[in-house]
């Protein structure tokens, strides 16, 4: 899949001037900060809708105890899970494990189990310079060198994305399971961030941006080839990497600010920024925004909806910077309601990448509300897991979106849950559901229904004395 190709090319940066003790320990701020879910029967929906999911993502599981990347739902029989699986699969089927048992959908012992066989897969996979390749077998966990479905070769790649989603995935394991603390300490230990960084170099920031590579391919002599790209826009789903590193102490906190709010004024991009330089922490920062339908906001790279909102999943971003991040995740939300259902007219909104409902897969947006100047289009295709990405900031609007998708169309099934995506144009579902998307949605009813259940681990340590001060600095110019 593409869907991790979100980078700005290193010519568009020249000028960018731990675990807690248990399962169920949450903060009394990361109560009083979500949304409640505001009748008992809206509360019994969404369990019902969580249900399904995981089992979706139970069916997605291989003997071997990985998650694969996806299945089709489309028969009656029971699905064969997809040969591949990724990083961030893997992380998906950790946190949503640790999510069914925190709602009382599997017992605490199968999590410890389960927990634990995935642990033991993770850990014979091979790696290298601390970080696990993009493409595993998800039935053996032998390393993919041909693609399954293609016969087509495959180079072995360290994603710093997709690893950061994996790394995710096991300290909400090692939080929820201390008996497996010590095995994950050992895997983390080598997974030092800054192998993927470049610093920051004022005489040259082409080459050093102070940004994070896409990732290497390290069949080359030393590091590897590195990928011909840096991650540089801020609010993209490889921020998550940043934080993890910035928290452990593997990358400086000055990285942050380096990071794009959008490209700097005369760039080409989707439309002329408008903002300000701030100087923070002896850094020039270019605090730009876009406008969107009157509404002030910092856009994604492709204008989807996961770039945005998959992060304050796990990081209190909003919380920790209600000015600055929690009103653009409010106005951005707001948008793609609105290209939905006024701009496109199309009667349903929440645009992301997700299978293409008459097969294949693609990225899906609001191209307006991303930098890349041919970024992502709509195209009457509707994904669910972004509505649920929308819960904290639209719950009602949501809710109503996702039961008229059913309704109108039957994207969602008792046995596996809502299926990938819908051309409301053309009727047609996907036959698909994928882990990325089903973790996702795992993860945001979770947070809505118990709130903090898989924050704990990006509240404490490194992301409570590192991380959220950045944040807490943080002066969008909206």
């Amino acid at each position: 899949m593409n869907r991790r190709s979100f980078l700005i090319t290193a010519a568009a940066s020249t000028a960018a001037a731990t675990c807690a003790t248990s399962l169920t320990a949450t903060t009394a701020t990361a109560a009083s900060a979500a949304p409640a879910v505001r009748t008992d029967a809206e509360r019994r929906l969404l369990r019902d809708w969580f249900v399904a999911i995981h089992r979706s993502l139970e069916a997605m599981t291989t003997e071997f105890g990985l998650a694969a990347d996806k299945i089709d739902v489309s028969g009656s029989g029971t699905p064969v899970p997809s040969a591949q699986t990724s990083p961030t699969n893997i992380g998906c089927g950790l946190w949503s494990t640790v999510a069914a048992a925190g709602l009382g959908v599997i017992s605490a012992a199968t999590m410890r189990s389960r927990l634990a066989r995935t642990v033991a897969a993770v850990e014979r996979l091979e790696r290298a310079h601390g970080f696990w390749f993009n493409w595993y077998d998800a039935h053996d966990g032998s390393l993919l060198t041909t693609w399954p479905e293609t016969g087509d070769p495959v180079r072995p790649f360290l994603s710093s994305v997709d690893n950061a989603w994996l790394v995710t995935g096991l300290r909400i394991a090692a939080n929820a399971h201390p008996g497996l603390r010590p095995r994950i300490a050992a895997l983390l230990a080598d997974a030092d961030w800054s192998y993927y960084y470049t610093p920051y170099d004022p005489a040259d920031p082409v080459a050093g941006p102070g940004q994070l590579r896409g990732g290497f391919w390290p069949d080359k002599p030393g590091k590897g080839e590195p990928t011909g790209h840096h991650y540089g826009a801020l609010n993209t789903e490889p921020r998550m990497a940043s934080y993890l590193g910035i928290a452990d102490g593997s990358l400086p906190g000055e990285h942050y600010w380096h990071l794009m709010r959008t490209l700097l004024p005369g760039m080409g991009q989707e439309q002329e920024p408008q903002g300000e330089y701030v100087d923070i922490d002896g850094v020039r920062v270019w605090e730009g925004h876009y406008t969107y339908r009157g509404r002030k906001l910092v856009p994604t790279w492709g204008g989807s909806m996961f770039e945005a909102l998959m992060v304050p999943l796990f990081v209190p971003e909003s919380e920790w910077s209600p000015r600055s991040w929690g009103t653009t995740h409010r106005r951005y939300v707001r948008s793609q309601i609105e290209h939905g259902l006024i701009e496109e007219d199309y009667g349903y909104w929440g645009f992301s990448p997700a299978s293409i409902p008459a097969g294949g897969y693609r990225e899906y947006g609001v191209d307006a509300i991303g930098m890349q100047e041919d970024g992502y289009n709509s195209l009457g295709v509707v994904t669910p897991h972004a509505s649920f990405l929308a819960l904290p900031q639209a719950p009602t609007e949501a809710l109503t979106n996702l039961r008229a998708l059913d309704r109108a169309f039957g994207a969602y099934d008792d046995r596996y849950g809502f299926r990938d995506s819908v051309d409301v144009t053309t009727g047609r579902v996907s036959d698909f559901v994928l882990a990325l998307d089903q973790g996702m949605i795992t993860a945001a009813i979770a947070q809505h229904l118990h709130p903090g259940l898989l924050q704990t681990p990006f509240r404490t340590g490194g992301f409570h004395t590192r991380v959220r001060p950045l944040l807490g600095k943080e002066r969008f110019s909206l």
